[in-house]
């Protein structure tokens, strides 16, 4: 499938060409996925898709356009490029888009060394069935829960191809293999919910379905009962479920689309501190068996381990072609894309620097304050940092927990939040974002 994938990209090349573009960029992806969900014993629904897209963008001057199908005869892939042609003649210019430059390009990369697929084979529906009714049975045999509300196993393996008038051509294929499990306690006004999931590239690295339905049973009984919390300054400490969460606001500030459009916090923020002086974040593009790994990035560009964050210092901004030429920067290999749309800036793995303590040292450490375990809706002003979210979690007292809590607002504003938060020693190593509980002082907190 692989050389068809490159097949259908060297075709679109060819027709861009003859369909008299000045230059142009080709993605083929071929997908396979299966999800099976199960509720009370039995089989609820059960999903399976393959199809291929392909994708063009061709370039007339500084003009461009993109244009998708999913249908790869001859006469598609002919049309298709007319078509892109034509869409960009009447195009606005931009004096900043453009392929790589032949010296620029990735090569000699080692897809293998990454792990990027399970050479497994396609797991058998049945097989995804008994173990989603594995976890369900699970989490059901704790008194307390009073149903699930679902519990689903999933596959699915992606193969992508790019090609570039500039000479470039490589693909790589992925795979994703996942269990979740959502367990309920109590009814009606007193319903209260939680999970517990596992997501990963090789199968065979999966916890087991009855550690998954254990865990969402035990995090779901810990919830019953929740109440509002009281309102005023307190700390709070962001589990590590969701202190990406946070993090992910800082990334999204850094992330040049934003920058370019002076829509971002950040905008002024280059080599001036935005995290603690101990903590760095790194990017690192090459870990093995992770989801967000590549070898190289959606315009063809090496991809490399890089330090957004040193020593609480921003030091990069995440950018593709265009952003960088914007801001008179060079691309830092990041890249992303679909088939049916031109390149933008996105991030993969990163890792904050963990801390020296334990998630329970920084509970007893924060005395009085809120632990947050999962967070609803949000309210984030992209261009002050103004934050808040709704949350839910556990109401602290002395350095315990008390009880749980519900329906409250936490605010505060990222760039002084980030500033100064105290990060735990507990983030889980095999996640694409490995971040740890990140403890932050004196946020508003809005309950009762």
């Amino acid at each position: 499938m692989a050389d068809t994938l490159e097949t259908l990209t060297h075709a679109l090349l060819d027709a861009a060409k003859r369909a008299g573009a000045d230059a142009a960029d080709a993605m083929a992806v071929d997908g396979t996925s299966l999800s099976i969900d199960v509720r009370q014993g039995a089989l609820e629904q059960a999903e399976r898709s393959e199809g291929i897209d392909i994708g063009l963008r061709v370039l007339i001057g500084q003009k461009q356009a993109c244009v998708s199908s999913s249908d790869v005869k001859p006469d598609t892939i002919a049309q298709m490029a007319e078509r892109a042609v034509a869409m960009a003649r009447e195009a606005p210019e931009d004096p900043h888009i453009g392929l790589a430059d032949v010296d620029q390009l990735a090569r000699d990369w080692d897809v293998a060394a990454l792990e990027l697929a399970d050479p497994a084979d396609e797991p058998a529906p049945s097989a995804l069935q008994d173990a989603a009714l594995r976890a369900e049975a699970a989490a059901l045999s704790h008194e307390g829960i009073s149903q699930v509300d679902a519990a689903s196993a999933g596959y699915g393996r992606r193969r992508i191809h790019l090609a570039a008038s500039n000479g470039f051509s490589g693909g790589y294929t992925r795979t994703d293999n996942g269990m979740s499990c959502v367990a309920i306690t109590g009814t009606g006004t007193q319903m209260e919910r939680d999970y517990d999931g596992d997501f990963r590239v090789f199968a065979s690295d999966i916890r087991t379905p009855e550690e998954i339905g254990n865990q969402a049973a035990k995090r779901t009984l810990q919830r019953a009962g929740a109440r509002k919390p009281k309102t005023g300054s307190y700390p709070v400490l962001f589990d590590e479920r969701i202190s990406s969460s946070l993090i992910g606001h800082l990334l999204a500030a850094s992330n040049g689309t934003n920058i370019a459009r002076g829509a971002s916090w950040l905008r002024d923020a280059m080599d001036q501190p935005v995290l603690p002086d101990t903590l760095s974040l790194t990017e690192n593009p090459h870990r093995k068996r992770m989801p967000s790994s590549k070898p190289f990035d959606a315009e063809g560009l090496p991809t490399a381990t890089r330090n957004i964050v040193e020593n609480g210092v921003l030091k990069q901004w995440t950018l593709d072609l265009a952003h960088a030429r914007k801001l008179g920067l060079h691309s830092t290999g990041n890249a992303a894309r679909g088939t049916s749309a031109p390149p933008s800036p996105s991030v993969g793995n990163i890792e904050l620097t963990q801390g020296t303590q334990s998630r329970e040292d920084l509970l007893k450490e924060m005395g009085t304050g809120l632990l947050v375990t999962s967070m609803i809706g949000s309210t984030i002003n992209p261009t002050t940092g103004d934050y808040s979210r709704g949350a839910a979690g556990f109401w602290v007292e002395n350095g315990e927990l008390t009880y749980p809590v519900n329906e409250c607002t936490i605010a505060g504003n990222l760039r002084d939040m980030l500033r100064r938060i105290i990060p735990a020693n507990d983030a889980r190593t095999y996640l694409s974002r490995v971040v740890p509980s990140l403890l932050v002082e004196g946020m508003t907190l809005a309950g009762d």
